[in-house]
């Protein structure tokens, strides 16, 4: 009778307990570091269950000032489940040259980047941080240039992806966020 009880109990934990937890989607399960910190992050951990938009970034680019946008749409929809997390990128022309201390220290005084920011990253095919393989390997091409965007809904599923030229404010990207809000 004991063992019967035992038996039960355990497995009603274990039954509480997977559906508790649920799954970390693939394309998340990435670690990755802050910028100019130590702190290692499991996007998973920390943004599942939101809507994800990641950009590779570069200080140096004419594409740049998109910052002021990224934090724009982070702001008025991070309480609403949006998060925007920026990878920057010396890819293209050498157009991140500076150390992760230069870029968050410009990010944050030039734009007033609040959004997290995480280490300096290589996106090209061949050499792609496992982020940017994941996303190519779920149907979105790598970055052609600085400042492409994908979107990945609550899910953790990659939902569109939009070029350099796509600004943070464009009505297409705005809509497809709401949408997944």
């Amino acid at each position: 009778m004991k063992i019967t009880l035992l038996a039960l109990a355990l497995a009603a934990i274990s039954a509480g307990a997977s559906g508790a937890t649920e799954e970390c989607p693939a394309l998340l399960d990435v670690n990755v570091r802050q910028l100019a910190g130590q702190e290692v992050v499991n996007l998973c951990d920390s943004y599942k269950g939101k809507v994800v938009l990641v950009v590779n970034t570069a200080s140096k680019c004419g594409f740049t000032p998109q910052y002021e946008g990224l934090e724009a749409l982070y702001r008025k929809y991070k309480d609403r489940g949006l998060v925007v997390l920026g990878f920057p990128s010396n890819d293209f022309m050498g157009q991140e040259p500076g150390s992760e201390q230069e870029i968050a220290q410009f990010c944050r005084l030039t734009y007033s980047v609040e959004f997290p920011m995480f280490e300096k990253v290589s996106v090209k095919k061949g050499s792609a941080a496992p982020l940017f393989e994941r996303l190519a390997a779920a149907g979105a091409p790598y970055p052609k240039w600085n400042f492409y965007k994908y979107l990945i809904d609550r899910d953790g599923k990659l939902v569109d992806y939009y070029s350099s030229v796509t600004a943070p404010e464009s009505g297409k990207l705005v809509s497809a966020i709401e949408r997944l809000l």
